[in-house]
């Protein structure tokens, strides 16, 4: 687990124990929630996406061989909503409602921070979520499946990670605020490596050739959609906030599964041909 060169592994498992308080619903031993929280949280935020995702990848293997590849990709979905109190699915809902009011930047943000879901919200998270489902579905039932949901949780975690490098945020306070501009560029740098690592390491496991190449392929194609995304939220806007994290990770998350069910069902024939 690569979050800082030269951490010693008690301070990586606290790190990882940090995220998994502040991101999900499991109970851990209560800590101060401050930004030296935040930092440490943001550090393992990709590697809890990979134990979340791996969790979530054995359940649609499992769910699926014991039922049908339809029981195990919502068992797999509904774990990761669950495990997480659907928290950066809120997030999505709620930037879309705020960006398509087509009001000001202050004022849109004022619409994010109400507790209701408007009309733009629900469609967002219905075609946010059948994006995973139709993918996952595509993708070949054996253990690429499993590895696909693993990685595609880990890089959006990663695109995060490298979004609290930014200093801007759209508010003073709140839960977002806190993870504004705590990650260093170095700390970014070396995450994503392992990250790029990973998912190659991965594909390759599972799938042989065409994942190893599928993979980082998807990979490249959430990171993309991840700035293209980032920027937008920027510009529109003016900053960071939870919602607008929470967006980030859906839509990078999504934008990986579809690339990757798109490019290993094309590759193995092709490959399998040559």
């Amino acid at each position: 687990m690569a979050l800082h060169r030269r951490d010693p592994p008690e301070a990586v498992v606290r790190s990882l124990l940090t995220a998994i308080g502040l991101f999900t619903v499991i109970p851990v031993r209560p800590f101060e929630v401050d930004r030296s929280a935040a930092r440490r949280a943001m550090a393992a935020f990709p590697w809890l996406g990979l134990l979340l995702g791996g969790a979530a990848g054995l359940l649609l293997v499992g769910a699926g061989a014991l039922g049908s590849p339809l029981v195990g990709v919502v068992a797999a979905l509904a774990l990761l909503a669950g495990v997480t109190g659907a928290l950066h699915l809120d997030g999505v809902a709620d930037t879309a409602d705020g960006l398509g009011s087509r009001k000001p930047a202050a004022e849109a943000l004022e619409i994010m921070r109400r507790s209701d879901i408007g009309p733009m919200g629900v469609v967002t998270l219905v075609f946010v979520l059948l994006a995973d489902f139709a993918a996952l579905l595509t993708i070949p039932w054996d253990w690429t499946g499993a590895a696909v949901l693993a990685c595609a949780v880990m890089v959006s975690r990663a695109a995060v990670m490298v979004a609290s490098v930014s200093t801007i945020g759209a508010r003073e306070r709140g839960f977002g605020a806190l993870f504004v501009g705590v990650t260093g560029r170095g700390a970014a740098l070396v995450n994503v490596a392992a990250v790029a690592v990973v998912v190659a390491l991965l594909g390759w496991l599972t799938g042989g050739l065409a994942s190893t190449i599928a993979f980082p392929l998807a990979g490249a194609v959430a990171a993309v959609v991840a700035w293209l995304w980032a920027r937008h939220l920027r510009r529109r806007l003016g900053g960071w906030t939870g919602d607008t994290f929470g967006s980030l990770i859906e839509v990078s998350q999504a934008a990986f599964l579809v690339a990757a069910a798109l490019s290993v069902s094309s590759l193995q024939p092709l490959l399998a041909s040559m």
